[in-house]
């Protein structure tokens, strides 16, 4: 997003705090709240798929109360009083592209999810069932394939999600993983899950170290690195770990987008570059 649109989106947001009382600690109950992320994911939805409707919600032309009164023909009686001014508010923004609007629904959609989470106590879950899935579609070629192809038939992926996900998971784990692979534009699916489960953990105050390990890790192993990392960042760093033994040795760690590759088959292949050379 540019500069307009991320301007925009922090106003939205804080609209959405009004009504779940924000990352601090929802004033609303969870299940209200999973009904407020239901409603945005909707319309998140609905926006995706009306190219018409979009520019004209984005429309800098238009008088915001214009925009607002839109959104109000439109959604009234089919969405929440507070999805509805939320929507509104979003209407009412300067957008860099009509776009960024859509994604700025699905973005509240999500913030939504996760104050449900914590208000039902099940922020620490989500979190482990997004990182978890996430590596259950990044391992499965012919899966991840599937889930992030934008063309694919929605109602196929929607049944699919559902056998995976149905009763095995948290409720808004599932709502967060449905809505965010069945949406028009997502490409690919493993990297959709792990920024739901990034969210999930900055929630909680957290950067995410992604480890891949060639051997399961010890709980004194686990705290020993995340002490060593968070002495390197200079904050808290919660860990997912991946044991991959095709690393032979080592680990790979990715803070962001800082790689740190200290597997041994990196090495070996950094001696074969030098003898080669």
């Amino acid at each position: 997003m540019q500069a307009a649109s991320r301007e925009a989106l922090a106003h939205c947001r804080e609209r959405l705090a009004t009504h779940t009382g924000g990352p601090s600690g929802a004033r609303s109950d969870g299940q209200g709240l999973i009904g407020l992320a239901d409603d945005l994911f909707a319309v998140a939805d609905l926006l995706g798929g009306q190219v018409s409707l979009r520019r004209a919600l984005a429309d800098a032309s238009v008088r915001p109360d214009d925009r607002a009164g839109v959104v109000a023909r439109l959604l009234t009686g089919k969405v929440g009083d507070a999805a509805l001014d939320v929507v509104q508010t979003v209407a009412r923004q300067r957008w860099s592209r009509p776009l960024d609007l859509v994604e700025a629904v699905e973005t509240l959609a999500t913030d939504a999810a996760l104050d449900a989470a914590e208000a039902r106590g099940e922020l620490d879950t989500v979190e482990d069932e997004l990182f978890r899935f996430g590596r259950i579609v990044d391992g499965d070629q012919e899966l991840g394939r599937l889930l992030g192809d934008p063309a694919a038939n929605r109602a196929g992926k929607t049944a699919l999600l559902d056998r995976l996900l149905s009763g095995k998971v948290s409720p808004v784990t599932e709502r967060l993983v449905r809505n965010s692979l069945t949406s028009r534009h997502v490409h690919n699916a493993a990297v959709a899950v792990e920024r739901l489960s990034e969210a999930a953990s900055a929630r909680r105050g957290q950067s995410v170290a992604h480890v891949v390990s060639a051997v399961e890790l010890s709980d004194a192993q686990r705290q020993r690195l995340t002490g060593i990392l968070e002495r390197t960042y200079g904050r808290t760093i919660g860990l997912q770990v991946q044991v991959d033994p095709s690393i032979v040795g080592g680990l790979v760690i990715r803070v962001g987008d800082e790689i740190v590759d200290g597997s041994i088959a990196n090495r070996l292949a950094a001696a074969g570059r030098r003898f080669a050379g």
